[in-house]
């Protein structure tokens, strides 16, 4: 029975003060406590493997992953997810060469940016470089400064200049003064 003086403390963990069980009230059961432990939390973000750059991360360089990306800070270089997403968040401010699979710009670009599927700028997106993407989509109230190459074939970077031509060696043949033959292209 309660006194004036006496504190009353509901029952810990099912059991009442006095050490004994707790009496079961009827009715429905009660779903049991969802538990957020580190194994339900990783799970999660196993499902989505979208990767996120805040407002505060300025980061310089070459950036590259096989995973979709979320950028919110800032990026200077080179950015390359050739077969994922990029989300250019409403803060983020990239200078940078971008190679992805899809780009969605909501906030400041400035550099070329190639999409092998789709490019899309947002109504508060800006760009400020060359695009080349099969398609493009530009909202009312973006901006876009630069040109567009809409290709219809997938996008393949393009080879550096040394591999992209093969080299040929001019020789001339021992003793065979002028006339046919007297030279020769060595490599072709």
């Amino acid at each position: 029975m309660w006194k004036r003086g006496e504190v009353v403390r509901p029952p810990a963990s099912g059991r009442e003060v006095t050490g004994a069980a707790a009496p079961e009230l009827p009715g429905p059961p009660s779903p049991p406590p969802v538990l957020h432990a580190p194994e339900t939390e990783a799970k999660r973000h196993m499902d989505k493997d979208v990767l996120n750059i805040g407002k505060s991360v300025v980061f310089k360089g070459e950036l590259s992953g096989h995973e979709d990306l979320f950028i919110e800070g800032t990026i200077e270089g080179k950015v390359e997810l050739r077969d994922h997403v990029l989300t250019v968040g409403p803060n983020a401010k990239i200078k940078a060469e971008v190679f992805a699979k899809i780009v969605i710009v909501r906030g400041e670009v400035v550099g070329n940016v190639t999409a092998s599927e789709k490019l899309d700028i947002r109504d508060s997106g800006s760009v400020e470089g060359d695009i080349v993407s099969p398609v493009v989509a530009i909202a009312e109230g973006a901006h876009l400064r630069g040109s567009v190459d809409m290709q219809k074939k997938p996008v393949v970077a393009p080879l550096p200049a040394q591999a992209a031509k093969p080299e040929v060696k001019m020789g001339t043949l021992p003793a065979g003064g002028p006339g046919p033959g007297s030279q020769r292209v060595a490599g072709a």
